[in-house]
């Protein structure tokens, strides 16, 4: 898909940006680029002096980005690769310290609506749901090769799914059949297994399913503790870290992280003095979510929340 297509309606944008950038001179990550939505608010800000870094693991994204950020009068640099990575790519861009970071956890909409990348239970494709293209682990390599109780405990970890014993028994006596390769044939599946009831209330039958898979086939979670507190870790006393997560689980790891590295002491409380010496790394810890008339023109802001911290 050409560059100028790749179409994504940034959630939260204003907010980001009005929260984020302090210092127009200053050095900005924006670890998860897209397709420059946030980027392009956060470079207008900058000066010539000041630097955005946009990282993105998707090369649509990258070529996207370029163009899109090409009008910006500020020091641009993309790369190629995932968020948990962040570190080397500041090394090998000789930076230290920045001044701000930012993460949006969401999955795009061009991610979402391009049936070929297989994030979607709304369109036919292949099961992929691969970020990188060039990752081995494919959603469809899961839903054949996992043993059945590894699909119900990722369908149910992943995605909260109630029905993920059941889901698991109906994908493993199907590929016994048949190798389950499109993202339609999965959503029959699923909707085979949940009894009519429960397909009646609440989200698409899918979702939690392909919620789950995508964030296995990615290793989301897995890797978002410890690159929040590597963030932390590289930001400037007064730097800004922003989170937007879309989904209770991620949700939940941010806000813990958060509130961990805004903890200062942490000695049982009987004991007189403090011995442990920890100081809080992080303060002005809050989190937004998009206003009414934002959901009501972008329904995928529905479940998005803001976390924001500054470092101490």
């Amino acid at each position: 898909m050409a560059a100028n297509e790749f179409k994504h309606k940034s959630i939260l944008l204003d907010e980001s940006v009005k929260w984020l950038i302090t210092n127009k001179d200053g050095v900005y990550v924006d670890c998860t680029m897209g397709g420059a939505g946030h980027s392009f608010g956060f470079a207008s800000q900058l000066n010539e002096d000041g630097m955005l870094i946009g990282i993105d693991q998707d090369e649509d994204a990258i070529a996207a980005s370029k163009k899109r950020l090409a009008p910006c009068q500020c020091r641009i640099a993309t790369v190629k690769s995932n968020f948990k990575d962040f570190d080397a790519v500041l090394d090998s861009l000789n930076i230290e310290q920045i001044d701000g970071i930012f993460f949006d956890l969401g999955v795009s909409s061009y991610q979402l609506d391009t049936p070929e990348r297989g994030f979607s239970y709304m369109h036919d494709g292949p099961l992929d749901m691969r970020m990188d293209k060039s990752a081995k682990l494919s959603a469809e390599y899961i839903v054949n090769n996992y043993s059945e109780s590894e699909l119900a405990d990722i369908i149910h970890r992943y995605g909260e799914e109630r029905w993920s014993k059941r889901i698991a028994a109906f994908i493993a006596a199907e590929r016994k059949n048949k190798h389950i390769s499109t993202t339609f044939e999965l959503v029959e599946i699923i909707k085979k297994a949940i009894p009519k009831g429960a397909r009646m209330d609440g989200p698409h039958p899918a979702k939690r399913t392909f919620q789950a898979l995508r964030i296995e086939v990615n290793n989301e979670l897995g890797i978002l503790q410890k690159t929040m507190e590597n963030a932390v870790a590289r930001l400037k006393t007064g730097g800004r870290i922003g989170v937007i997560t879309f989904h209770s689980l991620e949700d939940r790891i941010v806000k813990q992280t958060f509130a961990a590295l805004a903890k200062g002491c942490i000695c049982p409380p009987q004991f007189p003095v403090c011995v442990c010496g920890r100081k809080p790394q992080l303060k002005k810890v809050g989190n937004i979510v998009p206003p009414a008339e934002e959901v009501e023109e972008n329904p995928r802001a529905r479940s998005a929340r803001l976390r924001f911290a500054e470092k101490c």
